[in-house]
């Protein structure tokens, strides 16, 4: 027969058990990814979960990647009115990420960003349209500087989940694409040998605020 102490603490043990598998049950359905129900608020990328591959065709031989990080955006969400939703970001163009010492140091010249007189990046966005078939779809359109040039850009977002990280701070995540011709704005070196287009995937995780 079990001592009284000893079913005490059992019967401690099997409650704690019970909260914490409750809690990660209940932490597992807050999760959504129905855009209707995420939450209303202002929201901050996460940098370490938010980046931008962006993809060239080099020379005929090969698709060449590389990253740009530490990327930082505010978003603010309004799921009853996405339209009234609003998104800024900032690309600080050093960060620029190739996978290569000696790339990495070129594109930074005044052959490619020249990041001394353009350090940044931004995009402002102007317009969000939800796709009327799929509502966790949407073409967000907007003004990108680059290289000191001006011009609208359309991203193709794709709302992925939102919800509580780990117990943590509530947080909602997107995929974006869209493709730029560098020349305009006035990034013109090699082409057409080294590609005119250039391919960008976004990702970000943004935490509510």
């Amino acid at each position: 027969m079990l001592s009284r102490p000893l079913l005490v603490r059992s019967g401690l043990a099997g409650a704690l058990a019970l909260s914490l598998v409750a809690g990660g049950v209940f932490a597992q359905a807050a999760l959504t990814r129905n855009p209707a129900e995420v939450e209303v608020g202002t929201y901050k990328l996460d940098p370490s979960h938010g980046k931008i591959t962006w993809s060239i065709q080099h020379m005929g031989f090969s698709t060449y990647s590389g990253q740009f990080t530490n990327v930082s955006a505010d978003l603010t969400l309004d799921p009853a009115n996405p339209a009234a939703s609003t998104l800024t970001a900032t690309v600080p163009m050093a960060g620029v990420a190739p996978n290569d010492d000696g790339l990495k140091a070129h594109l930074q010249t005044p052959d490619f960003f020249d990041t001394t007189a353009f350090p940044t990046a931004t995009f402002v966005a102007r317009t969000i349209v939800v796709d009327r078939t799929d509502a966790s779809e949407a073409d967000v359109t907007g003004d990108l500087t680059l290289h000191g040039v001006t011009r609208p850009v359309t991203l193709a977002v794709k709302f992925n989940q939102a919800g509580p990280f780990m117990g943590g701070a509530y947080r909602v995540g997107f995929d974006g694409e869209t493709t730029i011709n560098r020349s305009e704005f006035g990034i013109d070196k090699y082409v057409p040998m080294l590609g005119d287009a250039v391919a960008l995937h976004i990702e970000g995780e943004f935490v509510k605020q």
